[in-house]
């Protein structure tokens, strides 16, 4: 096996285990994402529309700190550069949630909860890719 080989067998491995961290860190702070969710829907009664939008703004500060340290922590970028950039990302992700989520549950009729899991799936590989690609410069 060449250098070239060797060097790219540690790339894959760093961009999987970078993606499994990513991951991790999602689902965790999806998690959160959805007790807010629950809370201030059924506890408060928020519309669930409000709702999605107020747990996503905790949630995503919770996911840039922790993926800032935890994911992209090889990153040159500056922390609140960083953190702004995070924030119109997921901002264009939270425009999607909502628009997903009132036709899941308008339209179709699917449980407010159900549809934000549906919803994560789609949403998450895209603040994925844009944090990998246009983020965090490592």
């Amino acid at each position: 096996m060449s250098k070239s080989d060797d060097r790219n067998s540690v790339s894959k491995l760093a961009h999987l285990i970078r993606f499994i961290r990513y991951t991790v860190v999602g689902f965790t702070t999806f998690l959160i994402d959805l007790f807010l969710i629950y809370f201030l829907t059924e506890i408060l009664h928020i519309n669930y529309l409000i709702s999605v939008g107020l747990a996503f703004i905790v949630a995503v500060t919770l996911n840039y700190h922790y993926s800032r340290k935890y994911v992209f922590c090889e990153t040159t970028r500056e922390l609140y550069q960083g953190y702004f950039n995070f924030l119109v990302i997921a901002i264009l992700g939270l425009i999607l949630i909502i628009l997903l989520m009132a036709i899941l549950v308008e339209v179709f009729s699917i449980n407010y909860i159900v549809a934000r899991v549906l919803v994560a799936c789609l949403v998450g590989i895209y603040n994925y890719l844009t944090n990998l690609l246009l983020n965090f410069k490592i």
